[in-house]
């Protein structure tokens, strides 16, 4: 059973405490499996050739979610090989500026014996990480083919998620969905990401996914960053694949990254996420903004450029806007170009979902040291903020969109991937099985106000 013990193991074992092995074990008798001995580390993606594209046709002329190179490979967790077959694919993307970019996917074949269907390809999920880091070397991919890096326990620890749709007999595709540069918290280049991925995925033979005609999304955390926003560009980005999307979940979501800073500004666990956002922001959007911040947040932009978020969760208690930015920008919104780019990341301004959907927020983030008690901000589960979740829920709602909404108010953000996971499994083999999808627009209660910063 996967309960809040489980998941707060993820992030322990991420930290180098000894848990991969039970990680393992459980992956490995849910499946009826015997693992191997554990392998050599493979190239890490900086050094790997695969990660490049050395093409002689223009990446511009070459359409998003186009297969580029294609391998095959063995799933890993804690480094050890299971018996699941694995395609890893190098596509073609998008970044957050528009310019053309290369990305890895991984695409997890369900393993023999398991639930899936003899007649015609799998049903497919798209599964997002929360592998939330700066550095490119920390991808999913990495992890999977047998990398083990500071984050990588956090994929390693994800196979508790991703068990249970494999040997449901779907097909499950991970994608790098930060992209080849590690673009922390740059949300619409996530959703591209994503999208191509299972562009390539459905396209390429290798995959055994081409004609596969039902997908779902799924993502909490940083996963959700990936899933919301798939699912808000999918109609205009990836029309094709948008109609065989059948529901889309995702919990622990991140609305409006200028609320956060202000929710997460000064919090005992979380507040190191606030340097850490602001250089994904910046690495995402090529904009410099450092010329705005004091010697001591010059020095945290220098040291954590490739931090992840196992080394950032707890290290920076108390840490404050005021620490890092220079007194004449005593608040966020006083520097324009982050205006900019800010209001370029909220969700629910660039499109709307034609999928069911289900959203999952805890809203008692005291417990980890936040303040939920901000005008116009409110309670959290830490790191993302309740009302601006009900809001946007509500907003889709308006829009026609089929929601379920689920607020545990006595629940932080840790606490709450247990229940969201725990529905959403079920959830999402009645979108397989093409039953009505469950709403509760009428009783969501009303949010913040999520507006662009005027």
């Amino acid at each position: 059973m996967f309960t809040r013990t489980t998941f707060t193991s993820m992030l322990t074992c991420a930290r180098g405490l000894a848990c991969a092995s039970a990680t393992l074990a459980a992956f490995a008798s849910l499946a009826g499996l015997t693992a191997p001995a554990a392998e050599a580390q493979p190239l890490a993606p900086g050094q790997d050739p695969f990660y490049s594209y050395t093409g002689t046709t223009p990446l511009s002329a070459i359409a998003p979610g186009t297969v580029l190179k294609t391998r095959e490979e063995s799933y890993h967790v804690a480094g050890v090989a299971v018996p699941i077959e694995v395609v890893q694919l190098l596509y073609r993307s998008t970044t957050e500026t528009g310019q053309p970019t290369v990305n890895v996917t991984s695409v997890l074949e369900p393993p023999a014996g398991s639930a899936a269907s003899s007649s015609g390809p799998p049903n497919v999920v798209a599964y997002q990480s929360f592998y939330d880091s700066l550095d490119p070397d920390d991808e999913p991919s990495y992890s999977i083919t047998g990398g083990v890096s500071l984050t990588g326990g956090i994929p390693d620890a994800e196979t508790a998620l991703i068990a249970p749709e494999l040997l449901s007999g779907d097909a499950v595709v991970v994608a790098d969905d930060e992209g080849e540069q590690a673009d922390f918290a740059a949300g619409p280049e996530y959703g591209k990401l994503t999208l191509d991925s299972l562009r390539a995925a459905l396209s390429s033979p290798a995959t055994g996914l081409v004609g596969a005609t039902k997908v779902a999304m799924v993502g909490y955390s940083g996963g959700a960053i990936a899933t919301e926003w798939a699912a808000e560009l999918a109609p205009k980005y990836a029309p094709q694949l948008n109609s065989l999307i059948v529901g889309a979940s995702f919990g622990g979501v991140l609305v409006d990254p200028d609320h956060n800073l202000h929710y997460i500004n000064g919090s005992a666990l979380w507040a190191g996420v606030l340097p850490m956002a602001l250089i994904g922001i910046s690495r995402a959007f090529g904009i410099d903004l450092t010329p705005y911040m004091t010697a001591y947040g010059q020095q945290l932009f220098s040291q954590m450029q490739n931090d992840s978020i196992t080394q950032v969760l707890g290290e920076y208690p108390g840490l404050t806007w005021s620490q890092i930015a220079k007194p004449q920008y005593q608040e966020p919104e006083q520097i324009p170009i982050f205006v900019k780019v800010a209001n370029q990341l909220i969700m629910g301004e660039h499109g709307t979902p034609t999928e069911p959907l289900l959203i999952a927020q805890g809203a008692d983030g005291t417990i980890e040291g936040s303040n939920g008690f901000q005008p116009g901000i409110g309670p959290g589960d830490g790191v993302m903020i309740a009302g601006d979740v009900r809001t946007l829920a509500r907003e889709y709602c308006s829009r026609g969109v089929a929601v379920q909404y689920d607020e545990y108010d006595a629940l932080d953000h840790i606490g709450t991937a247990a229940p969201w996971m725990a529905t959403t499994v079920p959830w999402l083999a009645a979108r397989f099985a093409g039953q009505p999808a469950p709403e509760n627009c009428g009783q969501i209660a009303p949010g913040n106000v999520v507006a662009p910063i005027g």
